[in-house]
């Protein structure tokens, strides 16, 4: 930020701090030959290298839950402490309503899980959490399941389906005797690949690198959409409608701040009577969750029921 200030992670984030990178050597030694040190003498990680990052989230998810979890090179691979931190603050909106808001009996649906099934991944081991997740791509979820088949104890615990449906988000997904406490989303951000694409270079120039490559990697329906984020995120907002008697909490993460009042004059527009907007922030990068029920807080308590 501007003034310097380092933004903070939510308290329950296990990632505040410096990573204990020599515990974490230990359990994934391939990360190690990413290791540098910075011009002050720390040890550090070589960030813009996607190999990096996807050792580092392998060997983080072993270190902190026993995952066992593999990545193609290809597919998103986001960091993790930013994707802890979304958890958490869903966990925060899911306790105003009921004290008991860990355990399988919270049912949670997380749109566009990826092959990555990071969301499904971290809400489980966090607060154990039951999951449904979608995603376009046969290919992803092919990937995602591998990922659960590798740790057993997630088969009653994460759900996969397909969207077969272009430019359908909830419809096709939700089925009729369903109910779920929250939706989750990363949505694509760009609105195009050139748009990625300078998306990528701005980036990598602020980071001082000389390259287009982008440190998470990524396939195109993973990073960029028609309409883009705002695009897809109205769709959401006007498929919650449909959807809102089976769901107490839409949520989505907006990448772009310019984004966040075009996006809240369609919740009012739609009549949608809680909105929020909850700050998060890694560091120097800030992030917000767009937050909405159909319900006030004495109806939530009503309606909180073991899916």
């Amino acid at each position: 930020m501007a003034d310097g200030t380092r933004l903070l992670m939510h308290p329950r984030n296990r990632y505040q701090g410096h990573y204990d990178l020599a515990a974490l050597f230990k359990v994934e030694p391939q990360l190690e030959q990413w290791s540098i040190f910075t011009p002050t003498g720390k040890l550090s990680l070589d960030f813009s290298q996607p190999q990096a990052v996807k050792l580092l989230n392998k060997a983080l998810l072993y270190y902190w839950y026993q995952l066992r979890w593999e990545l193609a090179d290809d597919h998103l691979c986001p960091p993790i402490p930013g994707r802890a931190d979304y958890i958490h603050h869903l966990a925060d909106c899911l306790a105003e309503d009921n004290v008991a808001y860990t355990g399988p009996q919270m049912s949670i649906l997380d749109i566009g899980c990826g092959a990555n099934c990071i969301y499904p991944l971290l809400g489980h081991a966090e607060y154990g959490w039951r999951f449904t997740g979608s995603d376009t791509q046969a290919e992803s979820i092919r990937a995602a399941q591998n990922i659960i088949a590798a740790n057993p104890h997630l088969n009653r615990s994460i759900r996969l389906r397909r969207q077969k449906q272009p430019g359908k988000i909830f419809e096709g997904i939700i089925q009729p005797n369903e109910f779920y406490h929250a939706t989750m989303c990363n949505p694509p951000f760009h609105d195009s690949a050139n748009s990625a694409a300078q998306g990528t270079a701005r980036k990598n120039t602020q980071l001082g690198l000389n390259t287009h490559q982008l440190n998470f990697a990524g396939r195109h329906h993973e990073l960029w959409c028609e309409g883009g984020e705002t695009g897809f995120i109205t769709t959401m907002i006007e498929e919650s409608v449909s959807f809102h008697h089976q769901v107490l909490w839409f949520t989505t993460l907006v990448a772009k701040q310019q984004n966040l009042e075009p996006l809240k004059k369609e919740l009012k527009r739609q009549g949608i009577p809680v909105i929020r907007q909850i700050e998060m922030g890694q560091g120097n990068k800030k992030s917000r969750l767009l937050v909405w029920s159909f319900y006030n807080k004495q109806q939530r308590k009503v309606l909180m029921k073991p899916a």
